[in-house]
This record gives C-alpha cells, structure tokens and sequence, in this order.
C-alpha cells in the first residue's frame, strides 16, 4: 500500500520545528505563548491545501479539521491528536535540524555545542537506528520532537488519505492542541466542536509502543511564611522562610520518592519550582503514580514533612494545596477495550511488534479520556525530549503514518 508513496513526514517535520512554540507555565493567557499560533497557521493553511476545507485556528490556539468519511457505513468518528508546543525546560528558538542518514552506530555530536554528544552507550535506542535517518537538532536548542513528529505524522496521514480515496475510512477527525507540556492542554478544548467518539494521541516513543496508561497526578503548591524583621536588628525576631523551605526541601527523601531514584511502576514527589523571600517561599511540586489511590498518601507525607521543617522553626507558617491535574486513562480505556484492540492491529498490520506499555507521565489523551473521549497513546518515535540530545527517526515517523492510516482502515472494516 506504501511501496510507491513519497512520504511527507520528514520534510513537515523539518519545516514544523523550525517555529518557536514553547509554553510557559508562568503565563496566565491561553495559550501561554502567541507563538504556538504561527504554526497553528501554517497547518490550517496546509489542510486548506489538501482540500480539508473546515480546517480551523480558534482563539485559544487550537487546530480542528475533518477527513470526510468514503464509505457507506456507520463508523465511529476517530480523532487523531497531537500538540504543538515543546518544553519550558529547554529552548526552542531558533532550532536547527540536521538529517544524520544512515546512521552508523556512532556517537552523535552536535556541531553548535561539540560537547552535546548522543551516544549510543546512554540513548540505547539508537542501536535499533542503525542504517535510518536520524533528526537532531544541533546542540542549542531542543529537537521538538515531542510532539512535532506526531503532527507531521498526522498531517502526512492527511495527506495519504486525500490523495488516496481508494482506502476507506470513517470520519476522522484531527486535532491539535496548545500547551501540553505545561498541563493545560485540553484546558479549553471544544468537545462539542470535535464531535468524536474515540481518539488517539500521537506522543509515544520507540516504534511500536502503545500506551494505554499514565500516571495519575496532582500538583501540590507549599507556601511557607516566615517573620519580616531589619536584618541588622533580627534577633529573635526573624523567621526566615527561605530557610524553612529550604529545611523542608533537604528533608526530602534521596533514594526514594523522587524521579532520579525510581522507575517502572513506582511513583514519585518531586519538586519543581521554588521563588520567594525571607517573609514567603512557594515551592512548586508534581505528585505521580500509577495508581490513584496513592497519591493522598503522597501528599499526606508531604504535610509531615512540611510540619517537621515548621517545628525546626518557631513562629512560621505554611498554606498547603492541592490540585487535580489528571488521572490514568486506564480506569476509562478498559471499558473500551475495541480501541487498543484495533490500535494493536494497525501495528502490526504495518509489520512492526506492538510494544504495550505505561506511560510514565501523562499525555493529553489521559483528561481527554475523563472528559468522555477515550483516547490511548500511539509511537512517533520521538526520543531523549525536553533537551538538546532529543532525536527522531524518519523510518520510525514513516511507519507511525502506515499505522494510523492502518487504524482507519480497521475502524471502517470492523464496522
């Protein structure tokens, strides 16, 4: 079915990172950064040119557009969903991708920043990436893989499908979306508008991973408050926050409960921002586990925590909230059980060996699925995200096309 199509993937992805749309977790407005519209301009401009001709920026920087169903019969609407801003934790301006073809196995270094080196020895994936294509950018900024391989991926789906309506499929609906990275990626999604009934983000890694959980998170926010006096007339007067919370902070567990010291299913606490003064200090944390009914526990050792460091300091204080972020899409998908079933056909259907697995983290898939639209997570091959040694493979976003093209196809075959 692909053996004579020119894939589109790779040269979208190349123009596509090219523009700047990092989030920023500071900001209020949504989206959080104007810039995230300049590319959801130019993909509307793009769909217009398919001939998608509902294609459509709203003002809250979110792309909509419908592939027209070509068959007669009733199939369920599927939506195809990726986001378009990268990382806070690591520039996005100014990216230049470099095409490595045909890999040898070598270390990668990056011309920019000679010492930005992609090594085989710590990214083993790139052992399996012998003899393919591999994007990088080139060692100041990051790729913008995550996600700009999973709209490249889409819009070469379109691109497929339009030019191809010998292949019959359902409606499909496609979706792109603002500030995932920063937790509000689904914020001010319309629902009503999408009309689908099942989606699929494209935001997983290694070719073949099928992701139909993530954790499930809050975010807690700590502010301690201390005593204000002249430094030069403190005594014991001064409660100095900064202090306390920095007290609080080193009471934290090293080996245990923190990203850098567990994987696999263990959850974690982890610390994110931290600003303040002698009088107040807000520290900012993410909480994640698999499960649930974890996370009050969690919290709950977090409080103590804190209520050690006050007792450490006579006289301050601390405000301690909590805030839902999202929970793992598998308490929804396992009542769907059609919508992995028919995504590991597709997979497989493109001859590659699905790699089911849990997402460590969460995607926008995983409120979607809360919010009524059940919706797992599909490989792009994007690697190494959030810094400079992020890398793709052209072959692997090339079979992430076949595969979705595959999963309309099964839709409209099942039905």
């Amino acid at each position: 079915m692909f053996q004579k199509y020119d894939f589109t993937v790779a040269e979208r992805f190349i123009r596509y990172v090219k523009i700047d749309t990092q989030s920023d977790p500071q900001s209020k407005t949504s989206p959080s950064t104007e810039k995230q519209k300049d590319l959801g301009s130019l993909l509307v401009s793009e769909l217009n040119e398919l001939g998608i001709d509902d294609a459509y920026l709203d003002g809250y920087g979110y792309v909509y557009a419908t592939i027209p169903a070509n068959t007669q019969k009733k199939v369920p609407v599927i939506c195809f969903c990726a986001h378009m801003d990268t990382a806070p934790d690591c520039s996005g301006k100014n990216v230049k991708p470099i095409i490595h073809k045909n890999y040898d196995g070598a270390n990668i270094i990056l011309p920019d920043d000679p010492t930005q080196v992609i090594s085989p020895d710590e990214h083993r994936y790139l052992k399996e990436k012998i003899g393919e294509d591999i994007i990088t950018a080139s060692g100041n900024t990051l790729l913008g893989a995550d996600d700009k391989s999973g709209i490249a991926i889409i819009m070469d789906m379109a691109n497929y499908l339009t030019s191809h309506p010998e292949i019959k499929h359902g409606p499909i609906k496609i979706l792109f979306t603002p500030d995932e990275e920063i937790g509000r990626g689904v914020d001010h999604v319309d629902l009503q508008k999408l009309s689908a009934d099942f989606g699929y983000t494209l935001d997983a890694g290694e070719i073949g991973s099928y992701e139909d959980e993530t954790f499930s998170a809050d975010g807690v926010n700590i502010i301690f408050h201390g005593v204000s006096a002249h430094p030069g007339y403190a005594k014991d007067k001064l409660v100095n926050a900064v202090k306390v919370a920095s007290s609080f902070i080193y009471d934290l567990p090293k080996g245990e409960w923190s990203p850098e010291s567990t994987d696999g299913r263990y959850g974690f606490v982890h610390p994110t921002r931290i600003e303040g003064i002698p009088e107040k200090v807000t520290v900012q944390f993410i909480i994640r586990d698999f499960i649930t009914a974890k996370l009050p526990a969690y919290e709950d050792y977090l409080r103590q925590k804190v209520d050690d460091a006050l007792a450490r300091f006579p006289g301050a204080k601390a405000d301690f909230f909590v805030t839902e972020q999202y929970r793992n899409m598998k308490e929804v998908l396992e009542n769907f059980p059609m919508v992995s079933n028919y995504a590991m056909e597709a997979i497989e259907k493109a001859g590659i060996t699905v790699k089911r697995s849990s997402a460590r983290g969460g995607t926008d898939g995983s409120r979607l699925s809360f919010m009524g639209l059940p919706c797992p997570n599909i490989f792009t091959g994007e690697m190494a995200f959030h810094g400079k040694h992020e890398y793709v493979s052209i072959q692997d976003m090339q079979k992430a096309v076949e595969t979705i093209v595959y999963l309309a196809q099964v839709w409209e075959e099942k039905s």
